[in-house]
């Protein structure tokens, strides 16, 4: 069963937003629309389209949540970002 990929792809969505209203609803000849479950019902978010657009289209509604940052890269971009100081110093010093 292919719808598979396109429930996958919402339960991502889920977990990105936060919201667990989210539902894929599947049509014959393989189409696939986005809802958000309510009190009041349910609201349509998308056309129906192809497993394929459906993905993309689930995909791009939220964005990646933003990746926990450790002491360990704080440390590491801080070093960077001094390293870059420094070559950038030294280069302007031999242009003079």
């Amino acid at each position: 069963m292919r719808s598979t990929k396109a429930i996958n792809a919402v339960e991502r969505l889920k977990t990105r937003s936060g919201n667990t209203q989210y539902a894929a609803v599947s049509m014959p000849g393989g189409l696939f629309y986005l809802v958000e479950r309510t009190a009041a019902g349910s609201t349509r978010l998308s056309e129906p389209m192809p497993m394929d657009d459906f993905v993309a289209f689930v995909n791009a509604r939220e964005p990646d949540r933003p990746r926990k940052v450790s002491k360990l890269d704080l440390a590491m971009e801080e070093q960077i970002g001094r390293s870059g100081k420094r070559g950038a110093k030294s280069g302007a010093e031999g242009n003079e």
